[in-house]
């Protein structure tokens, strides 16, 4: 019994040990870069298991998610992004404007002010969702994928250009303009 469970211990270990010792020398071979979206990408696996990152990249599907750009010109602050996301994880608050402030590149025509358009892309799930929904589609998926950092809040990309006093001046327009229009209707 003692001789039949060595003898299973040492053709085991053999097993492993050949299949590392395999493993070893073939990694002396460079995996090639192939691109990933061609029939015979998961058969052409040979080499190096891992990607030599950063001085290697991986090629980047056309159709991939990864992270999200905001055209802030185009947006029309219509918040439909922010409904979709399954993870609540972009940050929209509009001012109204009594007048139209312009148009988008698509033709639309604007009449919020984006006072915030922020995205937690530390909460994103890259679904994607946000992109469909989007009538002008100012919000995009780009092929950037490595945007590391070491705390949480540089991983918020606040995509708004208005400042503090920009804000206030047109939330009191707004309000002015509710006066005005509340004062005429009394009349």
């Amino acid at each position: 019994m003692i001789f039949k469970t060595a003898f299973h211990a040492l053709t085991t270990a053999f097993k492993g040990l050949s299949l590392t010792v395999k493993h070893l020398f073939g990694a002396r071979k460079a995996r090639q870069e192939l691109d990933i979206t061609k029939d015979n990408y998961f058969d052409k696996q040979d080499g190096i298991a891992t990607v030599q990152y950063p001085r290697v990249k991986m090629p980047i599907p056309e159709v991939a998610r990864y992270q999200l750009e905001v055209e802030i010109d185009d947006c029309i602050v219509c918040d439909l992004c922010a409904k979709a996301c399954p993870v609540d994880c972009i940050a929209i608050e509009a001012i109204k404007s009594p007048e139209a402030i312009g148009k988008t590149s698509d033709g639309s025509v604007k009449r919020l002010y984006p006072a915030q358009f922020d995205i937690d892309m530390a909460k994103c799930m890259y679904c994607g969702l946000c992109t469909v929904v989007c009538p002008t589609e100012c919000i995009t998926m780009t092929n950037q994928y490595d945007r590391s950092s070491t705390k949480l809040t540089d991983l918020i990309y606040g995509f708004s250009d208005m400042t503090d006093d920009q804000v206030a001046q047109r939330k009191s327009e707004w309000t002015k303009f509710q006066a005005e229009k509340e004062a005429a209707k009394s009349k």
